[in-house]
């Protein structure tokens, strides 16, 4: 993400009202550990460096979370949210399905394997969970616009979301994403905004517009902070669906690198909180290799992330310069995994593989976690004897392109049981 200075003339908003925030303290700083008080910032005033929510926690019990409701606000407590957000308009997003993929395992030689499925959220991918976090801030922050520069599944969850809230949404797109993406946003919205550019570009766009427009919360820019806890829901749902406990290994798709730091930080914060067992769990990190500069830095064992151009059908995951890059890196050295990546081939094959075993249609994302996961196998790195869950981050319906010069009728045959039979389809 480029980072620019913040003007604090557009950051001057109303006080904030007792609790907006929830348990949350301040920001820190995730470099130099510098705090700034709660409000639309995300770069550290001392160092530049990405700033993220710091929490005094109450004590809360499995009984609480579990009398919640059935989505993301049965953890509240643990986000930067009001005691009252069911009661503000949004998607309500969440607790969606930890299936048991015994055929996928099967296949990959893993005993214990599960598919976190984030596909069925109401916009049909994992983005939801963050714009419901990041909604939240931009009404506390008296927001007159919500947006967000996207590869495609942000455009569609921030424009929901906007409808829903009635807030007025514009998004920001490369203007090569996949149709589907593109019109899956401009049924929402009547502002979707076409880029010359790859994702990089449309992001450091995005970053001028929010340091020099008063009023425009862009949920991944200057709501960042907030909108990035919204991807702990993940790994508490997957703690909680596995009965309080953690998998042994989770393997989970790297653009921003977001996602993965947040699941871990949300295990973490469930140990301390006494919520779950501790014990050791490795994290894996998946990428194409056409956008892979993590998985490139982590090969060769260093912390500088080369930003590159992408190229890849995994268009939802192309950013060449991730945010959350080097602490991805951290992650997955300090648990003991992996950042790998795969290819575009192998990510069709990955899609085409999780839905004849699984019966689960993913995009490309969901299809570089697979290939990934199958690599990851073959390659040795990961343990086929120990409790495995593999994200899912959205619909196959999303890119469809990918696989449509490989999937087709196997037969075209008259009316007739003759033509069946002839056919020897059994």
């Amino acid at each position: 993400m480029t980072v620019v200075a913040e003007n604090p003339a557009r950051t001057t908003r109303k006080p904030l009202r007792a609790g907006a925030f929830g348990h949350a303290r301040v920001l820190a700083c995730r470099e130099c550990g510098h705090e700034v008080d709660l409000g639309p910032h995300y770069a550290c005033p001392e160092c530049f460096g990405p700033l993220e929510v710091s929490y005094d926690f109450p004590a809360v019990t499995r009984e609480e979370i579990a009398a919640g409701p059935a989505n993301i606000w049965r953890y509240k407590a643990l986000l930067p949210v009001p005691s009252d957000i069911e009661e503000s308009p949004n998607t309500e997003p969440g607790f969606t399905r930890l299936l048991r993929a015994n055929n996928l395992g099967a296949t990959l030689g893993i005993d214990n394997l599960w598919v976190k499925d984030d596909s069925t959220n109401p916009t049909n991918s994992f983005k939801d969970r963050v714009v419901a976090c990041a909604l939240s801030a931009a009404r506390e922050f008296d927001a007159k616009v919500f947006a967000c520069p996207s590869t495609g599944n942000l455009a569609n969850a921030v424009a929901a979301a906007g409808a829903r809230a009635g807030i007025k949404t514009v998004v920001f797109i490369p203007s090569n994403l996949e149709k589907p993406k593109q019109i899956n946003s401009a049924v929402y919205t009547d502002s979707l905004v076409a880029v010359d550019g790859n994702y990089d570009d449309v992001n450091k766009l995005a970053s001028e517009i929010a340091g020099e427009e008063e009023g425009w919360a862009f949920v991944n820019v200057n709501v960042r902070p907030f909108y990035a806890e919204g991807s702990k829901t993940l790994g508490y749902e997957i703690a909680e669906q596995l009965g309080w406990r953690l998998p042994d290994q989770v393997v989970i798709p790297v653009a921003s690198g977001s996602q993965l730091t947040k699941v871990d930080k949300a295990f973490q914060e469930l140990i301390t909180l006494g919520l779950v067992e501790d014990k050791p769990y490795k994290v894996y990190g998946a990428q194409a290799t056409g956008c892979s500069p993590v998985s490139v830095a982590y090969k060769v064992n260093t912390d500088a992330i080369r930003p590159v151009k992408p190229d890849t059908i995994a268009k939802s995951l192309a950013i060449g310069n991730p945010a959350d890059g080097i602490y991805v890196l951290d992650v997955c050295r300090r648990t003991g995994g992996a950042v790998e990546d795969i290819s575009d081939e192998e990510v069709r094959e990955g899609i085409v593989l999780l839905a004849r075993t699984e019966g689960i249609f993913t995009e490309t994302a969901g299809g570089t976690t697979v290939g990934v996961l199958k690599k990851l196998v073959e390659t040795g790195q990961l343990d086929t004897t120990l409790e495995t869950v593999v994200i899912n981050t959205g619909h196959g319906l999303k890119t469809l392109d990918a696989v449509s010069d490989r999937v087709s009728a196997v037969a075209t045959i008259a009316p007739t049981y003759a033509a069946f039979a002839a056919a020897d389809l059994v």
